[in-house]
């Protein structure tokens, strides 16, 4: 009777996953998002070289608590500490400079690849929110203009990496395919919530106002 017991809970009791990961390439802003999220302060940043942590309060009646943590963006970096917090993610908040994505669009979708056919967090599903920041740039694009150039860009990828996996020896090396076969990738394929959303950590009267970071805390709210 007891290990009967013991069994269900243990089948039915699931890791709560509490962590939020703000990723994306180096100089997007994710820093200057982890205080503004946290303090609402603006502050000087420079280039992370290691993991920050803090524990953060959702804009929401549950009040719930997740441990918000801020990842380096260097290439060298990347891999390593997403190995070390994978697991623990609820929600990845990927930090995209819109003011520079159309040179950098290549490079973000291969970090993108790279994390969406993850054996872990496909089969975690944590939501993906892509948080394209500096808005208050007049350069910067639009948030609907990022998610399709990236759907080409993944489209585009997923093929070149897919011939050169069947070249080698036909396995796929512990990654999941990404999207459905057989059709353009979109993101609405992905096996979790993926939402595109506009925000500014710096925000648009500089140095001493507030942060455009309501989207963002909203979704963060909804977890």
């Amino acid at each position: 009777m007891l290990i009967s017991v013991f069994l269900k809970y243990f089948l039915t009791s699931k890791t709560v996953r509490s962590a939020v990961l703000l990723v994306g390439l180096c100089d997007a802003g994710k820093t200057l998002l982890f205080i503004r999220l946290l303090s609402g302060k603006f502050k000087r940043t420079q280039t992370s070289i290691t993991d920050s942590s803090a524990p953060y309060k959702a804009k929401n009646d549950r009040g719930s608590t997740w441990t918000l943590i801020d990842l380096p963006g260097h290439d060298s970096l990347r891999s390593q500490y997403l190995e070390k917090f994978k697991s623990a993610a609820r929600a990845i908040v990927f930090v995209v400079d819109s003011a520079i994505f159309q040179k950098e669009v290549r490079d973000v979708a291969e970090f993108l690849y790279m994390l969406l056919t993850d054996t872990v967090v496909c089969r975690n599903a944590p939501t993906l929110l892509v948080a394209c920041n500096k808005q208050d740039i007049t350069m910067a694009k639009s948030a609907k203009l990022i998610q399709q150039q990236l759907e080409k860009e993944l489209n585009t990828l997923r093929v070149t990496r897919s011939a050169v996996l069947s070249a080698q020896d036909g396995s796929v090396g512990g990654s999941v395919y990404l999207g459905k076969k057989g059709k353009d990738f979109e993101f609405s394929q992905l096996p979790m919530k993926v939402e595109f959303l506009e925000c500014s950590a710096r925000g648009s009267k500089g140095d001493d106002g507030g942060a455009d970071v309501e989207s963002l805390e909203k979704s963060l709210a909804k977890l």
